[in-house]
C-alpha cells in the first residue's frame, strides 16, 4: 500500500452529521486515496460514529471511554499516523476539492513555515477572520476588560479583524479548525500540550513554532468551509469556563504567575460583571446563569491553575 502524504486528524464529540459531512468532503477531495483520516472520539454520546460514509481514503476510528480533552486526543490520534505532514481538522468543517492539497504544497514549498491554515468561510461565503496575534501579557489583560471592543484602533482584538484574510500571508496564529504541520516538528515540540483541555491550545503550539524560528502561514487559496462551536454550543456554560481558563494557563506558561495572577482578577472582576451587565440590558436570565456557572467553575479551578508546582514551564526541545 502507498503510505499517505497526510494524515488528518479529527476529533469528535457529539458531531453528528457535522462530521458525516466532513468525511464526505474528504473523500470528494482530489487525490483521496493519498489521505489517511484518524476520527478520535471523545465519548460522545450521540450517534456520531454511526452510518460514516464509505471512503476512498483510509479511515480509523479510535473510542476513547472518557473525554480527554482536544489536545489530548490530537496527540493520540497523530501518534498512529506515518505521513510526513498531519492536519488537524475540526468536525464542523468542509474542505473544498483542491484545498488539502494547495495548503500543503505551501507547507512543503517553503523549509521556513512550519504551519499552515485555510481560508475558512461561513455558510453564505463570507471570509472569517480567523487569524490571530501571540498574546502579550498585556493584550490578554486589555481583552478580558473589553478594551479591545471600545477602542480597537488603540487596543488591537485577538483576532485580526481589520485583516479581510483574501490573499495568503504570514501571521502569528492560524486558528485549530485547519491547522496543517510538519509531523517532524510538531513531534519535535512534543505536539499539543495537554494541559489545554479545549481553548489556546492552537495559540500556544502556534507560539512554540515561532519560537523555534519557523513562520505559521495562511493560505488564501485553500478555502474551507467552518460553521464554528458546531460541537460546543451546546454547554457555553463550560466553553466559557475552558476559554477562560485556557487564557490564564496561556499567560502562566508564556508570561509568568504575575500575568497570570492579573489576569485572572480581570476577568473575575472585570470581564464577569461586564459579561452579566450585557446579559440583564438582553434580558437573558439563561446567559447570566451561565455566566455565573462559568464563574463559579473557574474559581474553583484557580487554585491548582497557579499552584507554585505549576509555573515551571515545559522545555521546548531543540530541533531534530
Amino acid at each position: 500500500m502507498t503510505a499517505p502524504r497526510l494524515d488528518v486528524v479529527i476529533v469528535n464529540w457529539n458531531s453528528g452529521d457535522l462530521l458525516r459531512a466532513c468525511l464526505a468532503s474528504l473523500d470528494a477531495s482530489r487525490d483521496a486515496e493519498a489521505l489517511r483520516v484518524v476520527v478520535v472520539d471523545n465519548a460522545s454520546t450521540d450517534d456520531s460514529l454511526a452510518d460514516l460514509p464509505a471512503s476512498r481514503h483510509d479511515l480509523v476510528v479510535l473510542r476513547n471511554r472518557d473525554n480527554l480533552g482536544f489536545g489530548r486526543a490530537c496527540n493520540l490520534g497523530a501518534a498512529t499516523g506515518r505521513a510526513p505532514a498531519i492536519l488537524f481538522l475540526n468536525p464542523d468543517t468542509r474542505v473544498e476539492p483542491d484545498s488539502l492539497w494547495t495548503a500543503l504544497a505551501a507547507l512543503d514549498g517553503d523549509m521556513r513555515v512550519g504551519v499552515v491554515g485555510a481560508q475558512l468561510r461561513d455558510a453564505d461565503g463570507s471570509i472569517q477572520r480567523s487569524c490571530a496575534r501571540e498574546p502579550t501579557a498585556a493584550s490578554l489583560l486589555w481583552q478580558a476588560l473589553s478594551l479591545d471592543r471600545i477602542l480597537p484602533w488603540v487596543f488591537p482584538p485577538h483576532f485580526m479583524r481589520e485583516w479581510d484574510h483574501a490573499r495568503s500571508r504570514s501571521v502569528d496564529q492560524v486558528m485549530g479548525a485547519f491547522l496543517m504541520i510538519e509531523r517532524r516538528l510538531f513531534d519535535t515540540l512534543g505536539g499539543f500540550d495537554e494541559d489545554f483541555f479545549v481553548y489556546y491550545e492552537d495559540v500556544d503550539l502556534c507560539t512554540r513554532v515561532r519560537t523555534l524560528g519557523f513562520r505559521v502561514r495562511h493560505v488564501a487559496e485553500a478555502p474551507v468551509w467552518h460553521r464554528g462551536q458546531g460541537t460546543t454550543e451546546a454547554v457555553r456554560e463550560r466553553r466559557l469556563f475552558y476559554y477562560l481558563r485556557g487564557q490564564i494557563q496561556y499567560a502562566l506558561k508564556h508570561h509568568g504567575l504575575p500575568a497570570a495572577a492579573a489576569l485572572a482578577g480581570a476577568v473575575l472582576l472585570g470581564q464577569i460583571p461586564l459579561r452579566l451587565a450585557r446579559a440583564a440590558l438582553r434580558r437573558n436570565p439563561e446567559e447570566a446563569r451561565q455566566v455565573v456557572g462559568a464563574a463559579r467553575l473557574l474559581v474553583r479551578a484557580l487554585p491548582a491553575i497557579l499552584l507554585p508546582s505549576r509555573h515551571t514551564p515545559r522545555p521546548i526541545p531543540p530541533p531534530t
